[in-house]
């Protein structure tokens, strides 16, 4: 497990998903603008000014946010750290449904966005392991993938697994070294 990053799940309690993604928005906008403004932050999400007021008053509050009215918006080291491990929840996700799952970027995003704030850290953190997995075990790997898409198109096995195990079998004795022995 990623050791850097570390469960934020304490920090977070409390927090509603809605200023979870006020924070992931003051992010957003902090990398593109250097600040974000309540004007900004609201055409965003898609809500009203006096939304943005209340929700900005709570995230001051819990210092997560440097606020005060009619003025620029940035985050807190904490904030920031918050918003990250979100960011990093919903990329991981999205990854995951789209790249394992084979769902289509529309339905991936969506997916991503709801469980995101319901995910823990080291279920996120297993996730990462368990696509790892995937990607290197011979018996998964991207023939494994292939076969989950045609699976999921088709509806039946793709191929005879008895084949498929021979066929990851001779690719493992053909990634083998050599034996140097007398």
């Amino acid at each position: 497990m990623n050791s850097a990053r570390k469960p934020r799940d304490k920090k977070t309690k409390g927090l509603s998903a809605s200023l979870e993604d006020y924070l992931q928005v003051i992010f957003h906008l902090e990398q593109s603008n250097r600040v974000a403004r309540a004007k900004d932050i609201a055409d965003q999400m898609g809500v009203r000014r006096p939304s943005v007021t209340g929700a900005l008053k709570i995230l001051a509050d819990r210092r997560l946010i440097h606020y005060s009215p009619y003025s620029s918006i940035t985050l807190t080291g904490e904030g920031r750290e918050i918003a990250l491990d979100f960011i990093h929840r919903h990329r991981i996700l999205k990854e995951f449904f789209t790249s394992t799952l084979q769902l289509d970027c529309e339905h991936a995003e969506l997916n991503a966005c709801r469980i995101e704030h319901a995910i823990d850290s080291i279920a996120v953190e297993r996730l990462v392991r368990f696509v790892q997995f995937l990607k290197s075990c011979p018996r998964t790997g991207i023939d494994w993938s292939q076969a989950f898409t045609l699976f999921c198109e088709g509806g039946e096995k793709s191929s005879n697994c008895r084949e498929c195990l021979k066929i990851c079998l001779d690719e493992i004795e053909e990634d083998e070294p050599a034996s140097t022995g007398n």
